[in-house]
């Protein structure tokens, strides 16, 4: 089985983020890096299905030289091989963009099997692999916490609301895109980390693949949340007091 697994470099959860001048992006100057924690139990996903019916795990990442250092990581971790879409300009394009690219960086791999992360840590949006599943023409699946693997065909739980959960049967190639939280993750030992020092990386520039189209979807502004304080007196009786407050910390405040 060979399994593509797309993961995704992204600034550290606890960086002191700044906007730019621009007001369209984040400052990315001085900042440190990691892969998307979603993608980082896509990967895990694909090692152990590895584990349990051989094949191939294939790292792919589009971005610029710094997302080196996050395929090696997935390679320590014991992906095969990797590919990475060198580019710059990731912030200047749109889901559809993005996966055009991906798409036709890993149109000739035939793949059986393609996970990516449920969304990224930065943009949070959860439409990449949905969008990649459907310029390759294959079925997907999302929000995944287990996978079987059959003859041609696998078994999938997908989490609902509630506590509820389907299960689904698909036939292959098929996309999935990965739950945070459905395993362990394993950590590089010093053996993974020397073999990743030989491991195949195919690197392909973003102008040699086909023009992504105009961006179909813009940041228009990145801003950091408005901080302000507000106090407000409830009338009524300590059982309305009481009920209006439930409401106001449900409704407005979110926080039960």
């Amino acid at each position: 089985m060979k399994i593509i697994v797309a993961i995704k470099q992204v600034p550290v959860r606890d960086s002191n983020l700044r906007i730019d001048a621009s007001g369209h992006w984040i400052d990315e100057d001085d900042l440190s890096y990691e892969i998307n924690e979603p993608d980082a139990y896509a990967l895990e996903e694909a090692l152990q299905l590895k584990e349990k019916h051989g094949g191939e795990v294939v790292a792919l990442l589009a971005g610029p030289e710094r997302g080196s250092q996050t395929i090696r990581e997935a390679l320590a971790k014991g992906a095969d091989r990797a590919i990475h879409i060198e580019c710059d300009d990731l912030a200047s394009l749109d889901t559809l963009g993005i996966a055009n690219r991906l798409a036709a960086a890993i149109k000739d791999e035939k793949a059986d099997l393609i996970l990516t992360g449920l969304q990224s840590d930065d943009l949070g949006l959860g439409q990449t692999g949905v969008v990649l599943a459907e310029l390759l023409g294959i079925p997907h699946a999302t929000i995944i916490m287990q996978v079987e693997a059959a003859s041609g065909s696998i078994k999938v739980k997908r989490e609902l609301e509630d506590g509820w959960f389907q299960h689904v049967e698909m036939p292959l190639p098929a996309l999935l895109t990965i739950q945070s939280g459905i395993s362990k993750l394993r950590y590089a030992t010093l053996m993974g980390i020397k073999k990743a020092k030989t491991k195949e990386v195919r690197r392909v520039s973003a102008g040699d693949l086909p023009q992504a189209a105009a961006a179909t979807v813009t940041i228009e502004r990145v801003y950091l949340p408005e901080k302000k304080k507000e106090t407000q007196l409830i009338d009524g009786s300590p059982k309305e007091a009481a009920a209006k407050l439930v409401e106001k910390l449900k409704f407005e405040v979110r926080v039960i």
